[in-house]
């Protein structure tokens, strides 16, 4: 279930959800964060985002998802939104061959747009739906294998995967920017996400604590 905003955690995470529209990515997002699901979920307009908290060893990390609305009139507003991303989950919908062929195209937006060490997740939405299905899971795994990504098939329907796509994603985030560097304590900038609450990236990686020593292990 979600937890709070106000909740203490060590790291902020940022991560997009992209993929054609109705892939689901929305009702993936409302699975992670909230464990629910909509038959009647509306397309997104724009960008919204949500929270959840994990832990990691002794650590705790906010994810922080943001929702991209993908109709290409909401291009220009949310293809500044990558920009501080480390992590992604791309989706596609399993009976709809068009959202798959143009995986492609999202992860060129992706390599554009985003940073160079994203933690990339194929998703293979609607698995439930086999009986229509239009891509193998053969061939998710071939693409995911061509271009260095992790793979998974889910359904947000059946809450099947969800939880693991997205863990996948974030433990991998904190593996490698663990593995990279000790975390800079010198602020290079700051955003502020709602009413009164400050995120402070720091080399990519928002620390929420302060503390002397500038290496988290």
């Amino acid at each position: 279930m979600a937890d709070s905003y106000d909740e203490e955690c060590d790291y902020l995470f940022k991560a997009v959800l992209i993929g054609d529209s109705a892939v689901g990515k929305s009702n993936l997002l409302s699975r992670f964060a909230k464990d629910e699901f909509r038959l009647d979920s509306k397309p997104t307009i724009g960008v919204e985002f949500a929270y959840r908290n994990v832990k990691i060893g002794d650590k705790v990390i906010k994810a922080q998802i943001w929702d991209t609305a993908s109709q290409e009139r909401f291009r220009a507003i949310t293809s500044s939104y990558y920009r501080g991303a480390l992590g992604a989950l791309l989706v596609y919908d399993i009976t709809r061959r068009t959202t798959f062929q143009n995986v492609k195209k999202w992860m060129h937006e992706l390599r554009g747009f985003g940073n160079l060490e994203m933690v990339i997740v194929l998703v293979g939405n609607k698995s439930d739906l086999s009986e229509s299905r239009q891509v193998s899971e053969e061939e998710g795994k071939k693409i995911a294998e061509m271009e260095g990504l992790f793979f998974m098939e889910t359904s947000a329907l059946r809450n099947l995967n969800v939880e693991e796509a997205f863990l996948r994603m974030i433990n991998k985030i904190h593996e490698t920017t663990m593995s990279q560097k000790c975390l800079d304590v010198n602020m290079k900038e700051s955003n502020v996400v709602g009413a009164g609450k400050e995120i402070i990236t720091i080399d990519e990686v928002t620390a929420t604590k302060h503390s002397n020593n500038c290496c988290y292990r």
